[in-house]
C-alpha cells in the first residue's frame, strides 16, 4: 500500500505538522515552534483568552488596510493582493489573531528564520492548532505577500492547520483563489469540533460562555478534565444557532433566492463576516477523510456535519464537541494509515440520500453518511456545486465574445487612422463628430460598451470565477479597449458639457469599466496604484483647458504644477507607446492648446521636439 498524500502534503509530513502544532501548547511563553528536517515547520500556540479572539464587537474583524503587514502603505507602493480587484474592496481579517501576528514578527527571529529557510531553498510549513492555526493562516499570507513575487524563484510554502478558527471574510477568500494560493492551505476539522465554528456567532450572543469553554479547552490541552457537560451544552447550541443562520442566508443565496425579505431579516440579524479559505478535510470518524476545495459547500458542511439528529444527543453532542477539539493526533494517526480519502467534486451531482442510485459513486455515499448529511444539507451542497459551475460557463460566455471585441477593436483603429490623415486626432475628430464616419464611431463604441458592462457587472456580483480579473489574455484585452475608446468616451462627456452638471470627468463621469480595468493591469504587473492612467490623459487636458480660459490672461502659475506633470507622463507614455503621436497633430487641440503657452515653458518641456516634429 503506498502512502498517503493530500494535494502536496504526504500523510507523513501530516503528522509531524499536527504534532508540533499540538507541542506548541505546551510552550505558551515561546511565540512560535521551529523544527528542522528537510523541511521547515513553524507552529505557533493558541491563545485561550477571549480578548485575544474578539477585540471589539460583534465580530472583531477588521479591514487589512489597518495593518502594514498584509496591506502596505505609500502611494509608491503596489496595493495588497489581499482584496477584490474591480471593486478595490479590502478584505477583512480577525483583528485580535492579526494583532498576536504582528507582536510575534515585531521580533525579528521569524523573519531570520523565514529567510534563512528561503536561502536553504527548504520547503516552510506553517501550522497550529485552535487559534494557533489563525496565526499560521496570516503567516503564510504574509509570506505570501512579501516573498513570492513574479519571476523570483521560490518554494512555495504550505499552511496546515488543527481544529483552527476562520479568520477572514469572502474578500480574502476570493483573492486567495485568484492569486493561485488556496491550495497552499490544507485545514483538518472534525466532524463535531466547535472551535472552527466559534467565529460564526457574534460575542454577544455567547456571553460568559466562551470564556468559560476556552479555560476549560486549556486544562484539557494539558490534561483531562471531565464535568464540563452543561457549559458545552449552552455553548454548542448558541454558536450552532448562528452557523444555521449564515448557512441559511449564503444557501438562499446559492440557490438564487431574490426575495427582498430575505435582505430584511439579514439588516436586524448579525451574520458573521467569516468564510473558509483553502482546502478542508473533514474528519467524520472510522478512519476516513473527506477533502473539500469549494469555499461555499465548506461553509455548509461547518454547520450541517456537527447539527444534532436529535435533541437527545445534545449532551453527548456538545461534550464531544470539546474533545473533538483535542483529539487530531489520535485521529489522524488512524485515518492515515488507512488511506481512505474522499474527493468531495462534482458537487452538482451529489446523491440526495443514501438509496439514490443515480448520482455519486459508493466512497461518495458513504462519506455523505458518515458526515450525517440530511437531503437539505445535500441540496445546499448541490447549489455550491451548480454555482461554481455557472461562474465557468459566464466565463466561457464572455471568452467567446473576445472575437466580437477584437472587431470592434478592429474599426475604432481604423477610424484613428483615417481622422490621422487629416492632421487632425480622433479624439478630436470623435469631439466634433461632423462625418459619417464619426457616427459609425460612435456605434461601434457603444457595442463595445454594452460588451463590457456585462462583464464588469458580473464581475461586481462575483458571477465569473476568482481568477478571471488576474487572466494575461484579458488584461491585454482590456488595456487595449481602455487606450482605444476611453479618450472616446472623455469626449464625449466633454462634447455634451456634463462636466458643468457632474463635474470632471474623473471625479464622477469614469465609469467602472476603466477604472476596473485600469486596476487590473496594474495589479497583473504589480505596478504602483494609478500609475496606469494613460487612457485618461484627454480628461486632465480637458479639465487645464478649462481652467486656462477662466484664469486671467497670462496666469500660467495657476496651472504650471499640473501641467509639468501632465507633460512628464505624457513623454513616458509615448516612448513606452501607451499612447499615441495623434495627439502631436497640427489640429489637435492639446497641440493648439500647448503652443500658447509661454516660450519660457514650453523651452525645457521634455515633449517641445515631438510637437516641433509634428507641426
Amino acid at each position: 500500500m503506498g502512502s498517503l498524500t493530500i494535494g502536496e502534503i504526504s500523510g507523513e509530513l501530516i503528522k509531524k505538522t499536527c504534532s508540533i502544532a499540538m507541542a506548541a501548547h505546551k510552550s505558551p511563553e515561546k511565540p512560535y515552534l521551529v523544527q528542522k528536517s528537510s523541511e521547515v515547520l513553524i507552529s505557533f500556540p493558541g491563545s485561550w483568552s477571549v480578548g485575544d479572539w474578539f477585540t471589539q464587537q460583534p465580530f472583531g474583524e477588521m479591514k487589512i488596510d489597518g495593518s502594514e503587514l498584509l496591506c502596505p502603505k505609500g502611494n509608491d507602493k503596489v496595493a495588497t493582493s489581499l482584496r477584490s480587484i474591480g471593486r478595490d474592496e479590502l478584505a477583512s481579517v480577525n483583528k485580535g489573531f492579526l494583532t498576536r501576528f504582528e507582536m510575534i514578527l515585531a521580533k525579528p527571529s521569524l523573519q531570520t528564520e523565514v529567510e534563512k529557510a528561503i536561502k536553504e531553498k527548504k520547503k516552510i510549513v506553517f501550522t497550529g492548532h485552535s487559534s494557533g492555526g489563525a496565526i499560521a493562516i496570516l503567516a503564510t499570507v504574509w509570506f505570501l505577500e512579501h516573498y513570492l513575487k513574479p519571476g523570483k524563484t521560490l518554494m512555495s510554502p504550505l499552511c496546515v492547520t488543527f481544529g483552527s478558527p476562520l479568520v477572514g471574510d469572502f474578500i480574502f477568500n476570493h483573492a486567495l483563489i485568484r492569486e493561485n494560493w488556496s491550495n497552499f492551505f490544507l485545514h483538518f476539522v472534525m466532524r463535531y469540533d466547535i472551535v472552527p465554528r466559534i467565529l460564526l456567532a457574534a460575542l454577544s450572543t455567547m456571553g460568559q460562555e466562551l470564556d468559560q469553554i476556552l479555560k476549560l479547552l486549556s486544562q484539557k490541552a494539558m490534561f483531562p478534565i471531565q464535568g464540563s457537560v452543561r457549559e458545552a451544552s449552552t455553548f454548542y447550541t448558541s454558536v450552532m444557532r448562528n452557523a444555521s443562520a449564515v448557512a441559511s442566508h449564503a444557501a438562499c443565496r446559492l440557490m438564487g433566492n431574490t426575495n427582498p425579505i430575505l435582505e430584511t431579516v439579514a439588516s436586524f440579524i448579525e451574520l458573521s463576516p467569516y468564510r473558509p479559505c483553502g482546502t478542508f478535510v473533514f474528519l467524520p470518524g472510522h478512519g476516513k477523510l473527506v477533502v473539500v476545495k469549494n469555499a461555499d459547500a465548506i461553509l455548509q458542511l461547518l454547520f450541517y456535519s456537527a447539527q444534532l439528529c436529535s435533541e437527545n444527543q445534545l449532551n453527548a453532542i456538545a461534550e464531544r464537541s470539546l474533545n473533538d477539539h483535542l483529539g487530531y493526533p489520535s485521529e489522524l494517526q488512524g485515518c492515515l494509515n488507512w488511506q481512505n480519502v474522499v474527493q468531495l467534486d462534482h458537487l452538482e451531482g451529489l446523491p440526495l440520500s443514501s438509496s439514490d442510485a443515480a448520482a455519486g459513486n459508493i466512497a461518495t455515499k458513504i462519506a455523505l453518511d458518515d458526515l450525517g448529511l440530511s437531503t437539505r444539507a445535500r441540496l445546499c451542497l448541490r447549489a455550491a456545486g451548480e454555482h461554481e459551475k455557472q461562474k465557468l460557463s459566464n466565463q466561457q460566455r464572455m471568452d467567446n465574445k473576445m472575437q466580437e471585441i477584437e472587431l470592434g477593436l478592429a474599426k475604432l483603429e481604423e477610424y484613428k487612422s483615417k481622422s490621422a490623415l487629416c492632421k487632425v486626432g480622433y479624439y478630436d475628430a470623435f469631439r466634433i463628430s461632423k462625418y459619417e464616419d464619426d457616427f459609425k464611431a460612435n456605434v461601434t463604441r457603444l457595442e463595445l460598451t454594452g460588451i463590457w458592462d456585462e462583464i464588469i457587472e458580473m464581475l461586481n456580483r462575483y458571477e465569473l470565477p476568482e481568477p478571471f480579473e488576474s487572466r494575461k489574455v484579458w488584461i491585454e484585452l482590456a488595456t487595449k479597449y481602455r487606450r482605444i475608446v476611453e479618450p472616446l468616451d472623455i469626449a464625449n462627456y466633454y462634447r455634451h458639457a456634463k462636466n458643468e452638471d457632474t463635474g470632471p470627468y474623473m471625479h464622477k463621469g469614469r465609469p467602472r469599466r476603466y477604472r476596473y480595468t485600469q486596476r487590473w493591469r496594474e495589479h497583473g504587473l504589480r505596478m504602483p496604484v494609478g500609475s496606469s492612467a494613460e487612457s485618461c490623459f484627454w480628461a486632465e487636458v480637458e479639465e487645464l483647458l478649462l481652467l486656462y480660459r477662466t484664469a486671467d490672461p497670462g496666469a500660467f502659475e495657476v496651472i504650471r504644477e499640473r501641467t509639468i506633470n501632465l507633460e512628464r507622463k505624457l513623454d513616458e507614455w509615448i516612448r513606452s507607446n501607451q499612447i499615441s503621436n495623434d495627439v502631436f497633430l497640427k489640429g489637435s487641440s492639446f497641440t493648439k492648446w500647448w503652443i500658447t503657452l509661454p516660450l519660457q515653458h514650453k523651452s525645457v518641456s521634455p515633449i517641445q521636439g515631438q510637437i516641433n516634429r509634428e507641426i
